[in-house]
């Protein structure tokens, strides 16, 4: 058994490494909020929605993770988690690859509270809703 660690993981959206931008990657699912339901999906439990939740430091250059919500919103871009922080995907270290479209957040964007630490920096939580289904890469 591998069990994930909290210091391994990396990740990359539109094929750029984003672990040294982002303190939380999470992929997280729930109900779907579609007024269809087929009876595939109703036999199934239910349609289900997959977003991949990011808290990210704002850094407004161009090509950062950050700049991706404010020059691309709206548009599909590859996602790909390595949990296990490993190059090649096996059965005991997964990835997980999928598409998701890039969301302004409902809240802070840029800006925020005044802190005294020198190292503290503003950051930015996004929930962005992958197009299906996250797939499980063993190989």
């Amino acid at each position: 058994m591998s069990a994930l660690g909290t210091r391994l993981l990396t990740a990359t959206v539109d094929g750029d490494e984003i672990a040294p931008a982002v303190s939380t990657v999470k992929i997280v699912s729930g109900e779907s909020d579609s007024d269809f339901v087929s009876f595939t999906a109703a036999a199934a439990g239910g349609s289900r929605e997959y977003k991949l939740v990011l808290t990210m430091v704002q850094d407004p250059a161009a090509d950062s993770l950050w700049d991706k919500i404010w020059t691309a919103a709206g548009t599909s871009v590859p996602v790909l988690v390595r949990p296990s922080g490993n190059s090649v995907a096996t059965a005991a270290q997964p990835h997980f690859s999928g598409t998701v479209v890039i969301t302004e957040p409902d809240g802070d964007l840029l800006g925020g509270e005044a802190n005294a630490s020198t190292s503290a920096r503003f950051v930015t939580e996004v929930e962005w809703v992958f197009t299906a289904k996250p797939t499980r890469v063993v190989a």
